[in-house]
């Protein structure tokens, strides 16, 4: 059989001369707002263990996914933007709304179906939006909200607002064709998109190396020159300052980047699973060496923070959280004439 015939050097792949961003430094926070993305972290935590009881006792209908273990990517990324950038994500995204600044107990509302929900009840745990608060869905669609996270960086460029969008999607949703069609248009028309995988190692029930054949996400824009970091997403600190460098890009017109946040999710999938894919062994482990919390709470104690004083914190945290349960339980249903409402956007 004939030889194939060599190369000629015209065809061989040019070596990249494209600049990239830094390696990301580690945030320097001050003690308060060390405390603060602390109370925050603690706030998602404990409003999802509530959202997990209210489950059980069939107060929540339909899916809840829960962001138990991954705080710390939300909190460190939403503390570094800005009134005019958006934020979008898929349906585990109680903690991303909570961060948007929509109270407690319209997002518990939303949850347990009530008419005072920040959607009117009609969204539930996947489906929740609020566009004066700049947060454009959960959607329960994998992968659906990134092309719409593009599109929402094509409107910051359209209008010239200086806005980003910040764009979620799961590992699982990383292998979703329209990811791809997205990132292409992205870095075409230089849009300021951050597109953060939230890699908490598992699409559903199968680990993430099982299921991709590049298991390093952030190097999944490369054919479409896009740069990406790979981030601590159980680090506060580190989630903040790859935040600091994805928006310092974004903003200066470089285009779009992808950041790579390894998480960990402590609970199954949705309330219905199990989790028998993993073994309890490792999920303790990840708990013991890297919860998010915890982590906080040690760095809080070198700058003097003692635990009475994160104890009080706790204390508030919880009367917050009881108050927004207790407010969804008594809040009415809404009126069945509300089927009829909101299903058609008629433009002119």
């Amino acid at each position: 059989m004939a030889k194939a015939p060599a190369r000629s050097p015209k065809s061989q792949p040019a070596a990249s001369n494209r600049e990239r961003p830094a390696d990301p430094a580690r945030y320097a926070a001050s003690k308060d707002e060390l405390l603060e993305f602390y109370r925050q972290m603690l706030l998602i935590r404990r409003f999802e263990e509530k959202a997990g009881q209210l489950y059980g006792l069939g107060l929540i209908g339909g899916f809840c996914h829960l962001y138990i273990g991954q705080e710390a990517v939300a909190v460190g990324l939403q503390s570094a933007l800005t009134p005019k950038d958006s934020v979008i994500t898929g349906y585990r995204d109680h903690g991303h709304m909570l961060l948007c600044g929509i109270p407690p107990k319209d997002v518990m509302a939303e949850l347990t179906g009530r008419q005072a929900g920040i959607s009117k009840g009609k969204g539930g745990s996947m489906h929740m939006f609020s566009v004066e608060h700049k947060f454009y869905g959960g959607h329960g669609i994998v992968g659906a909200q990134v092309s719409l996270g593009t599109g929402l960086g094509f409107a910051h460029k359209y209008s010239g607002d200086g806005g980003v969008c910040l764009a979620y999607f799961g590992d699982g949703a990383s292998n979703q064709g329209q990811v791809y069609e997205s990132f292409n248009m992205a870095e075409l028309w230089k849009l300021p998109v951050i597109y953060v995988i939230e890699n908490n190692q598992y699409a559903m029930g199968t680990s993430v190396n099982r299921a991709s054949s590049e298991d390093q996400l952030y190097r999944r824009g490369e054919s479409f020159r896009i740069p990406g970091l790979q981030v601590d997403g159980m680090d506060v600190l580190a989630c903040r300052g790859a935040a600091e460098e994805a928006l310092a890009w974004v903003r200066a017109g470089k285009g779009p980047i992808i950041l790579e946040m390894k998480t960990y999710r402590y609970r199954g999938h949705s309330m219905s699973d199990p989790a028998k894919y993993r073994s309890r062994d490792e999920v303790q482990a990840v708990r013991e060496k890297s919860d998010p919390i915890e982590h906080a709470k040690r760095e809080l104690e070198a700058f003097g923070v003692t635990e009475a004083d994160l104890k009080l914190l706790e204390q508030d945290i919880r009367k917050i959280v009881a108050e927004a349960a207790d407010f969804a339980e008594s809040a009415p249903e809404p009126d069945p004439a509300q089927l009829y409402t909101d299903v058609l956007v008629e433009s002119y």
